[in-house]
């Protein structure tokens, strides 16, 4: 039960990201999308991923794994198109 509220709460807070990626992406606009915030989110999100490898607990790997390549093209994009 308690995998499956971790997969849960990982899942929602991943897709939370779908929004900003597709409109990014579609629109090629990221002047109001903070940079540095990107950065630190995306440093936090890799530290989370790196605990949850060393703990061997699959929800924060399959989140944060997911978060960061969502995170990344955002930063990616970001720096892009500025």
């Amino acid at each position: 039960m308690i995998t499956v509220l971790g997969l849960l709460a990982g899942t929602l807070t991943t897709i939370s990201f779908i929004p900003q990626v597709m409109k990014t992406w579609k629109y090629k606009e990221t002047k109001d999308i903070s940079l540095l915030m990107y950065i630190i989110f995306f440093s936090g999100i890799l530290l989370w991923f790196s605990y949850g490898i060393l703990i061997n607990n699959m929800p924060i790997i399959v989140a944060n794994g997911v978060s960061l390549v969502l995170v990344f093209i955002v930063l990616s994009l970001k720096i892009r198109y500025g």
